[in-house]
């Protein structure tokens, strides 16, 4: 019995290619273990950025504001893969894997995680300011209001601002920090 090879003239998907020099990679991390994961890889000599947000949370009559991660179950490390053992990435306490192309990792795309990094304090707080212009809608993304929509009414040079929220058949305006809000 012969076999008969054919081309049917698909060709096979080309390998991206290879870029030597430092990038930065996405690390998917386990389940609440960011923080956690980004300590071991500094301890390992990486370059970690693990950007995150306040965030406001009411439980049990409490509100409080924490520090949350930007990108839940993320955090982002840079690898010269020509130089760098990155295998042991995966290895690390609180990390699921490399986000992967294949069998290499995936570079974030050039600028993205430089932009988050310009956006964002020494400890890697977000500090994303939206152009807000009074008469907006916009949406409360802190304090006792979360998740409120109201009106944007005044911005001062101090960072503050005044929403008015509709509340109890009136309008209520509430003075707040400017990254409190968000454009709705």
């Amino acid at each position: 019995m012969s076999m008969h090879v054919i081309d049917i003239g698909i060709a096979a998907p080309a390998q991206p290619a290879f870029r030597a020099g430092p990038r930065w990679y996405a690390v998917h991390c386990l389940s609440h273990r960011e923080g956690a994961a980004a300590a071991h890889l500094q301890n390992q000599d990486f370059a970690v950025f693990f950007p995150r947000r306040r965030k406001t949370r009411r439980h049990a009559r409490r509100i409080e504001t924490v520090l949350a991660p930007f990108f839940p179950g993320y955090i982002f490390v840079t690898l010269d893969l020509s130089r760098d053992r990155w295998r042991s990435v995966n290895g690390t306490y609180g990390v699921a894997s490399l986000v992967m192309q294949g069998d290499r990792p995936a570079p974030v795309p050039g600028g993205v995680i430089e932009a988050l990094q310009n956006s964002s304090g020494e400890d890697g707080v977000l500090h994303y300011e939206a152009d807000l212009q009074p008469g907006q809608r916009v949406q409360i993304v802190q304090g006792p209001f979360t998740e409120f929509l109201g009106q944007l009414d005044q911005m001062d040079a101090a960072g503050r601002v005044r929403v008015l929220l509709d509340m109890l058949g009136r309008r209520t305006p509430i003075v707040m920090p400017r990254d409190g809000v968000i454009s709705a």
